[in-house]
């Protein structure tokens, strides 16, 4: 069965989508309990408030990141990556110690797995090692402490 990236990209909006909406209720939580009547506090020891505050802020920041995110993957043009170096919304094939592995390259959502791709992004280390090589490069790059090799098999 072959891997369309057009389904890949929209499996990873919906993903990532979803994500947002359980964000942006956790954020609209965290802004309404620094602000609640029981959040002010009772003596100058008393940080309920503050740290009410701090966990609301780290929630919209974490918010307007995924909101970035996703406009960027939406922005993505998805192209063919023949003869041409690894960038954003390629499709690598590399082999590992005998096995193959597929990555979507992305600019948001590394980690998660959709259809036995796994995504990947330029942040993270595989995701650098990745950029920039195509199809027939090996490449090195340490991951959880071992030095690993990678074969491009193929860049879609």
């Amino acid at each position: 069965m072959a891997i369309e990236k057009a389904s890949l990209k929209e499996q990873l909006l919906v993903t990532l989508r979803a994500d947002l909406a359980v964000l942006e209720k956790a954020q609209a939580a965290a802004r309404e309990g620094a602000t609640h009547e029981e959040a002010k506090p009772e003596n100058d020891k008393d940080t309920r408030a503050l740290e009410a505050s701090y966990l609301a802020r780290g929630q919209a920041l974490r918010v307007r990141e995924l909101q970035d995110g996703i406009r960027d993957v939406e922005a993505t043009v998805l192209r063919d990556f023949k003869d041409a170096p690894v960038a954003l919304g390629a499709l690598v094939v590399v082999e590992q110690d005998g096995e193959s592995r597929s990555f979507f390259v992305a600019s948001c959502g590394g980690g998660l797995v959709l259809d036995g791709v796994n995504v990947v992004t330029p942040k993270s280390p595989l995701g650098r090692a990745l950029l920039g090589a195509r199809e027939g490069d090996d490449r090195e790059v340490t991951l959880a402490g071992r030095a690993r090799s990678l074969a491009i098999v193929s860049v879609k």
